[in-house]
């Protein structure tokens, strides 16, 4: 590595840079096929079916094959290898009336969002090498970054040229704006909390001790009650981002045919195919950077109860960790979409702006609280005042938003019991009869 020395030292840094971003793509697209891979077999373990099994047996008359080999299927691992050759050779089908610039330029938008957010992500301890760009604005980053992704999908419908995919691609935009205000007021709460913005500072406050009072346990957020809250926010939200079920509405086969992509085949359809993948692979880190203690495999301190090779293991493998955790958030987006299933639209919005955002406010304020009692009056004062918060906000949740709900539904119920024959097909007003001719 003589010659990398001798370079001019702005030609250094650039290659620097490439490197670390060839260190962060290359795993992601390898990873892809993979996580496809897996979608399928799990969706296969759970739904009592067989799943890709097939593809790659190797066969059993091969004398060149050692025995132990010879039928071999391997699980089905090449499946993926095959759907991409499938792609590549399938015909490439291109409407004549769409708008041709925006129509090959929204796969590329869709895809861009999830390799940018990479950028950002600690994957270990060595800040030479990750995460490309330690911004101090890193929440920020992330929130902007990934409100660009519904760009490719709305402009994928927009030229197509047909109202099936304009109509997908508008519900994506207004899903993404729902649920995009509960996960930042989600992450208002860590960065709150946490006095910064960055994602590496966030990692390194969570190697504290847990409550500043357990010095072996590492203060995860997820182990926190505020934390606990804006976790479940935005795992939800996350899932919601990335139109996986059980809010794939963009994609409502029954309704909009394939969504805003119905007019891409072969390649281009498959752009989106991993955008949407990357895309999970990424918010799957993003959780876990700022609520999982980032590329910490367990809550342990090391070094507190005499480990302290351990802690050196740890970070030597920490990638190996952090892909880990990736890989659980995956499994998680895979198994809610066996088991949910899809949201009429007025629930979805209804989930967004009655539930969520409220819930995300509310736990701001009772941080906020908490955060000014313990510095004015102590630790006690700061957790007394935070429950009364909490006490105060959910009584306001139910009475403000729950409560008109629950008096509808109560005066539906009663109608009932009174005549059990009145329902809502039998108030709605008959169809007036055909005149007799």
């Amino acid at each position: 590595m003589g010659w990398y020395h001798h370079l001019n030292p702005v030609l250094q840094d650039v290659l620097n840079a490439l490197g670390r971003v060839l260190l962060f793509l290359v795993p992601v697209l390898l990873l892809v096929p993979g996580c496809i891979w897996w979608e399928r077999r799990f969706l296969s373990w759970m739904q009592d079916r067989i799943g890709p099994n097939r593809v790659g047996t190797l066969p059993k008359n091969a004398k060149w094959l050692p025995g132990f080999l010879r039928g071999r299927s391997f699980f089905g691992l090449l499946q993926p290898i095959a759907d991409g050759v499938k792609l590549f050779i399938k015909e490439d089908i291109t409407p004549a009336t769409i708008d041709r610039a925006i129509y090959f330029f929204a796969p590329a938008v869709a895809l861009f969002p999830a390799f940018a957010l990479g950028g950002v992500m600690p994957w270990g301890p060595y800040r030479n090498l990750t995460p490309i760009a330690d911004v101090n604005v890193g929440v920020l980053y992330m929130l902007a970054v990934s409100s660009l992704g519904v760009y490719g999908i709305v402009l994928a419908g927009y030229a197509s040229n047909n109202k099936y995919s304009l109509m997908g691609g508008l519900r994506s935009s207004a899903q993404l704006i729902s649920y995009e205000l509960a996960m930042g007021m989600s992450l208002a709460c860590i960065v709150l909390a946490n006095a910064s913005l960055k994602l590496t500072d966030m990692v390194d406050a969570q190697m504290q001790p847990l409550w500043g009072a357990v010095p072996f346990l590492q203060n995860w957020f997820i182990l926190t009650p505020f934390g606990f809250v804006s976790a479940c926010v935005f795992l939800i939200c996350m899932v919601a981002e990335t139109n996986r079920a059980p809010f794939d509405l963009p994609e409502a086969e029954n309704e909009l045919i394939a969504g805003y992509h119905t007019e891409y085949s072969s390649m281009k359809f498959a752009v989106f195919f991993m955008g949407e993948y990357a895309a999970m692979f990424v918010f799957s880190g993003v959780f876990a950077t700022v609520f999982l203690g980032g590329w910490n495999p367990l809550p342990i301190r090391w070094a507190t109860i005499g480990a302290p090779g351990v802690q050196h293991f740890v970070e030597l493998t920490a990638p190996i960790w952090f892909l880990l955790k990736c890989a659980i958030g995956i499994t998680v987006y895979i198994w809610i979409r066996a088991t949910l299933p899809r949201l009429r639209y007025d629930q979805l919005m209804a989930l967004g702006w009655k539930s969520l955002l409220p819930l995300a406010t509310g736990n701001f304020i009772v941080v906020a609280l908490w955060i000014m009692a313990t510095r004015l009056y102590g630790a006690g004062a700061g957790w007394g005042v935070s429950v009364l918060a909490l006490i105060l906000v959910f009584g306001i949740y139910k009475a403000f938003l729950q409560g008109p709900k629950a008096k509808n539904e109560l005066v539906r119920r009663q109608v009932r019991l009174v005549d059990p024959a009145r329902s809502t097909a039998a108030l709605a007003k008959p169809e007036p009869e055909a005149p007799a001719l």
